[in-house]
């Protein structure tokens, strides 16, 4: 048996394009890992079985993948902490996890590309999650180049009472609707070029904002300490960044009349 931490994420930005021909569409984004994680222990079995998780969507598809080609079958179970549905990852965290951890269980271990490949059809932010450290992620989201960012602050992590989130599909159709791409180019070098003057926790302010979604909620975090909020993902997650834990918690507090909320930290490791 193996057994492993599936960390979530935050986009600490989103620029969006227009879709591709493949009907995706093309963005830019930082992905970082932080420390609110499932854990994920995968074994060798008769069939493929996911336990622990009954909304799993992605782990057994991704073992059933991973073994298509041998004798062995890999089962999983998930412990859950990440909520789902909110833009952290928490599904393509633990799929990711399931790649890693059932690999090494196999008789002939496959080679990264190869979890790469799997990983990419199963979600295009799962390769992310296969690796170190924080990564600009461009294309559909699969073609990853790593950051030298900074990881010493704190996380505030805010789900709305209430919130749900609409289907990925429904945000990129409303995204559409509203000609969201209108100035993509632009918003992608300011992107890039505020990637390169980033030395400090504080100039991650100047990323540009997520495209895809907004909440009052990144305001309210602003006003509490944050030096930068912002929708993660397509939501309806929200997270404020702090430089100490002293405010960082004093906003935990306060925000928790709008949400469950979670104090977290930068996460480097897969």
């Amino acid at each position: 048996m193996k057994r492993g931490a599936a960390a979530a994420k935050i986009n600490l930005a989103l620029v969006v394009g227009p879709p591709r021909s493949d009907g995706k569409h093309d963005v830019v984004s930082v992905f970082q890992r932080v420390g609110l994680a499932d854990r994920v222990e995968v074994r060798r079995a008769e069939r493929t079985a996911v336990t622990g998780f009954a909304e799993d969507t992605l782990v057994g598809r991704a073992l059933d993948e991973l073994t298509r080609n041998g004798d062995v079958k890999l089962a999983a179970r998930i412990v859950k902490r990440i909520p789902v549905a909110a833009g952290l990852g928490g599904g393509s965290a633990d799929a990711a996890a399931a790649l890693r951890l059932g690999n090494e269980l196999l008789e002939d271990v496959q080679p990264a590309k190869r979890l790469d490949e799997i990983g990419a059809v199963l979600g295009a932010d799962v390769p992310f999650f296969l690796r170190d450290g924080p990564h600009l992620g461009t294309g559909d989201g699969t073609q990853l180049e790593p950051l030298d960012l900074p990881q010493d602050y704190w996380v505030l992590l805010v789900l709305p009472h209430g919130a749900a989130k609409r289907s990925t599909a429904d945000v990129y159709a409303r995204f559409d609707h509203r000609g969201g791409a209108d100035g993509f180019e632009q918003r992608r070098a300011a992107l890039l070029v505020a990637l390169e003057r980033v030395r400090r926790p504080r100039d991650l302010d100047a990323l540009p904002l997520n495209d895809l979604a907004s909440s009052p909620l990144a305001d309210e975090l602003r006003d509490l300490g944050a030096f930068r909020a912002d929708v993660t993902g397509a939501g309806p997650a929200v997270y404020g960044l702090f430089l100490h834990r002293r405010p960082a918690t004093q906003a935990k507090s306060r925000i928790a009349r709008h949400g469950r909320a979670w104090l977290t930290a930068p996460a480097w490791y897969v």
